[in-house]
């Protein structure tokens, strides 16, 4: 049957139940937020940049005026941009279930196009953002008919208290890295943190960012062991890391960003956010030098988001990959089962 279209009537026989599984918990969700005064919105997919992290990739479009000429937009790979906004004209609690578009990315776990989860609370620490995801984990399984999130012979409990890691901590337990070691005061230093990394058999090369190697032993030594048996939150993200964070008030050398994984999944990545936009645009443009380093292109800056940004009030944000969380909550290998019209 999987060489069958999905809009055969007997393929689609058989993934009606999870599809109607996701309808549950969509509406259990939105439930949730209802009941904690959250306001829904309906972001424009829209947008003069689609986000400003180097390794994000948008898709393109051409927006053609009244008078002919054509201007470039792109879909966005996330609300936020427009989101905090909203918060700068003075919402305090808004949420939305948008459909974002991220190019490169194809997978089981990946659909360039998805349902993205995003919600924020003004004046809230971010740690509170942790208890909603556990929460909504919690009201997808019981959508699903389970307890457990599972992902292949791993599986979660969401109904148990998390685990809460900071990524130095993970870093030194699951690789033996001494992670903040490599951050000095006038950045990270990419031969300290390859030295180590190498140390622990993790391949690098020459030419290598600190946040190259950073990432190769995210994906290879921590992240296969987050949320086995119960939900982990990975928190204190290095700032390097965290270009919509603020920083540790104990630790610049940290932000306030977390990762929230089931069953070795990422589900979630939150912030305590940064509204500085004078940073903000730094951090902005040092990403796009980066991009056009690897990449060969940037994306402008919003203009409009840096000057809201200077009205945004202290809030939390968090971007929650809901389609995920379906699949892990129904036990199904592939996000394409979960999406009731597959992209071709």
């Amino acid at each position: 049957m999987t060489d069958t279209p999905w809009w055969n009537p007997g393929r689609h026989a058989d993934r009606r139940p999870v599809l109607l599984a996701r309808n549950r918990a969509q509406a259990a969700i939105r439930g949730f937020l209802a009941d904690r005064d959250f306001v829904e919105v309906d972001p424009a997919a829209l947008a003069i940049s689609p986000g400003n992290e180097a390794h994000l990739h948008a898709f393109a479009t051409q927006a053609i005026g009244n008078d002919g000429q054509a201007r470039t937009m792109y879909l966005h790979t996330s609300p936020e941009f427009a989101m905090k906004k909203l918060l700068a004209a003075g919402e305090t609690r808004i949420a939305a279930f948008a459909h974002v578009w991220r190019n490169r990315e194809r997978g089981p776990r990946h659909s360039p196009e998805f349902t993205m989860l995003e919600w924020y609370r003004v004046a809230e620490d971010y740690g509170v953002l942790m208890d909603d995801t556990a929460a909504m984990a919690q009201l997808a399984c019981v959508a699903a008919g389970t307890r457990l999130l599972r992902h292949g012979e791993v599986v979660c409990d969401p109904f148990l208290p998390f685990a809460r890691v900071s990524v130095a901590e993970a870093f030194a337990r699951y690789a033996g890295i001494d992670l903040l070691a490599t951050i000095r005061a006038d950045g990270p230093d990419p031969a300290a943190l390859a030295a180590q990394a190498a140390a622990a058999g993790v391949r690098c090369a020459g030419d290598d960012t600190w946040s190259d190697v950073f990432s190769r032993v995210l994906v290879e030594r921590i992240e296969p062991h987050l949320g086995h048996g119960r939900l982990t939150v990975l928190d204190r993200y290095p700032a390097a890391e965290a270009a919509l964070a603020r920083s540790c008030a104990d630790d610049p050398r940290e932000a306030e960003r977390f990762e929230i994984y089931a069953c070795g999944v990422e589900l979630a990545n939150g912030f305590g956010e940064l509204t500085d936009p004078a940073e903000q645009r730094r951090r902005f443009q040092a990403e796009m030098v980066e991009k056009a380093r690897v990449y060969g292109e940037t994306y402008p800056l919003d203009e409009d988001f840096l000057a809201a940004l200077a009205g945004m009030p202290p809030a939390s944000g968090i971007a929650l990959g809901f389609d995920r969380l379906v699949m892990l909550a129904n036990a199904v290998p592939r996000i394409d089962a979960v999406l009731w019209t597959p992209v071709p």
